[in-house]
């Protein structure tokens, strides 16, 4: 079986400093740097919204950041403005060794659905093309690492998990958002899932 590392949006916009900062986002870089030698591959993921994402609270009048909206594929939290293409805020931090990298898996570009899974867009049926370069490697293990725990990490996680990949997050090498609980609740659901925590 051959093994890969997921590096979930390891970006600017999500480290000390971006428009969606996650505390203590730079400091899994270093650890992240040093896992990728154990792997057969290292895939990256990386926000990528166009300007005025439907995801983006200023693109809806009287909401705030971190709101709740329906949408029509379900709830979507409402984000500050990030990791806009070709910005330095969606740039991935300048220590992380992107060299190592067989693919980097752009998500969010559709500007009417967000994508927290690196597996499928918000809508839950639109995927990203990563498991078919997956399956194309003979990959059968999964690890994440990356930001933010309760959100793209858990979601890729879960999705790893319901297509029949083993999956492991390592919580050291991830950080949290935290939003109203929300770490609690994606290990819950990781596990429930099958994901290995570790």
């Amino acid at each position: 079986m051959s093994d890969a590392l997921i590096v979930i949006d390891v970006q600017n916009g999500f480290c000390p400093g971006g428009q969606l900062a996650v505390p203590g986002g730079a400091d899994i870089v270093p650890g992240i740097n040093a896992l990728m030698a154990e792997f057969d591959h290292v895939i990256l993921t990386q926000d990528w919204h166009p300007a005025g994402h439907s995801s983006f609270a200023s693109s809806h009048a009287d909401r705030a950041p971190y709101d709740v909206v329906e949408m029509p594929y379900g709830p979507q939290v409402l984000w500050p403005d990030h990791c806009i293409q070709g910005s330095d805020d969606a740039a991935f931090h300048p220590d992380l060794a992107t060299d190592r990298a067989r693919a980097v898996i752009r998500k969010g570009m559709n500007p009417a659905v967000d994508s927290y899974s690196a597996f499928f867009e918000n809508d839950r049926a639109t995927p990203t093309g990563l498991d078919g370069l997956l399956r194309t490697l003979g990959v059968e293990r999964l690890t994440l690492v990356g930001l933010a725990t309760d959100f793209c990490v858990n979601f890729s996680a879960v999705d790893a998990a319901r297509l029949g990949y083993a999956v492991t997050v390592r919580e050291d090498l991830t950080r949290a958002i935290d939003l109203d609980g929300s770490l609690a609740a994606a290990r819950d659901g990781m596990r429930a899932a099958g994901v290995l925590l570790s």
